[in-house]
């Protein structure tokens, strides 16, 4: 029987706000209405799913027949929202650990990132496959590749279907021939893994990890644990503590790790070097993409910490899987170009992994060499727009 959590969104107004003052705030209310705000919205979004009709299992069979079917789009949506509840509560948790009771603290990051994780695979399979058939029909200008096969359930892909194909070119002939085979191979390899991350979904919201979870975040939309005492904080009855020293420290570390990048390859459109790692049988990750993918993770909390600063708990960008908003164009380039980098280093690594596959035909080999390099390039071209990004002067929206 699935058990029932605590849900203030049944009293609570139609849209919550990150902090009741028209000015930001730099203090513990700042941070504990920040919490609550994020708390609530994995609430609401795990109501709509509810309500939608994917009940997860574990839901007595009486709620999944009664509850009405929903749109593919709904399931997207929901399972959007409450990655993006997670991974805010799961970063700001980590930014302004010190201020919040340490063993509470240290049990929830985990759980929420656990969580995250679990919902963002099927998504990202999809994506990564979407994206390889997408250059295969580029690279060939052959007939349309297959369009990825749908998965019933929370995440199914709303990718609209390719376009007419240009005429092929004859320098394309080889690719041609091997495109339509690799782009099979690639559709069978990775909607099974996103098939099996579907499956591994769907336990993970009726398992009893998630009913913890989710009655944690119950909790914490009503009380947020901060620290009585400490070497950061004051008692109850004293002034609330500053958490601007946290939130700048976020940012530093951004700062050290933005530095140590080779921007400077980066600076060039072509990085030849970077494909000398593609080219070996190695299966392991590309070793320059470590610290690319660190930045990333690194922005993405400095942009939660500067919400919690600013009382912006914004919404999610319609029609896109994009966790975050942000006003600083600056930062929202450069997160952009990350987001881009990570999805090519994906992709190239789906390539090269399918390339392997054994007694393949050479055709369909060299064209999944040819699109491996394609993604390098991509990858290549994301670090350029990074750094081009980067060292522009931070502008922020009206």
């Amino acid at each position: 029987m699935a058990q029932r959590h605590l849900d203030p969104t049944d009293r609570a107004p139609a849209k919550a706000t990150a902090h009741p003052h028209p000015h930001p705030a730099s203090d513990t209310d700042a941070l504990a209405s920040y919490l609550r705000a994020q708390a609530t919205e994995f609430l609401r979004a795990l109501r709509r799913h509810r309500e939608s009709g994917a009940a997860p299992n574990g839901a007595s069979p009486a709620t999944r027949s009664a509850a009405p079917t929903a749109p593919p789009t709904t399931h997207v949506d929901t399972a959007r929202a409450l990655r993006r509840a997670a991974r805010r509560l799961s970063g700001t948790l980590h930014t302004f650990q010190p201020l919040l009771d340490a063993d509470w603290a240290e049990g929830m990051r985990p759980e929420l990132a656990w969580l995250s994780g679990t919902l963002a695979m099927e998504h990202a399979y999809a994506s990564r496959l979407d994206r390889l058939l997408q250059a295969l029909h580029r690279l060939s200008g052959s007939s349309p590749l297959p369009s990825p096969r749908p998965v019933s359930g929370m995440a199914r892909s709303t990718a609209p279907p390719p376009t007419t194909p240009p005429t092929a070119h004859p320098d394309r002939g080889n690719l041609t021939v091997g495109a339509a085979k690799a782009g099979a191979l690639l559709d069978r390899q990775l909607t099974l893994a996103r098939t099996r991350a579907h499956s591994t979904a769907l336990q993970a919201l009726g398992s009893s990890r998630f009913h913890a979870v989710a009655d944690k975040v119950a909790l914490l939309a009503s009380e947020v644990p901060l620290r009585a005492t400490g070497p950061l904080t004051a008692p109850a009855a004293a002034t609330p503590t500053d958490i601007r020293p946290l939130a700048t420290a976020a940012e530093d570390r951004l700062t050290d790790a933005v530095a140590a990048l080779p921007l400077v390859t980066a600076g060039s459109p072509y990085n030849a070097q970077a494909l000398v790692h593609g080219l070996s049988p190695d299966p392991s990750p590309h070793p320059q993409d470590a610290p690319w993918h660190q930045v990333r993770l690194l922005l993405r909390l400095h942009r939660y910490a500067l919400e919690v600063l600013t009382g912006e708990a914004t919404g999610p960008t319609a029609g896109t899987d994009a966790d975050d908003d942000c006003a600083d164009v600056r930062l929202l380039a450069a997160g952009e170009a990350l987001d881009r980098h990570r999805d090519a280093s994906e992709a190239a690594a789906a390539a090269a992994q399918a390339a392997r596959t054994p007694r393949i035909a050479p055709a369909t080999a060299y064209a999944l060499g040819v699109l491996h390099a394609d993604q390098r390039h991509e990858v290549e071209a994301a670090r350029y727009a990074f750094q081009h990004s980067w060292h522009k002067e931070p502008i922020r929206l009206p």
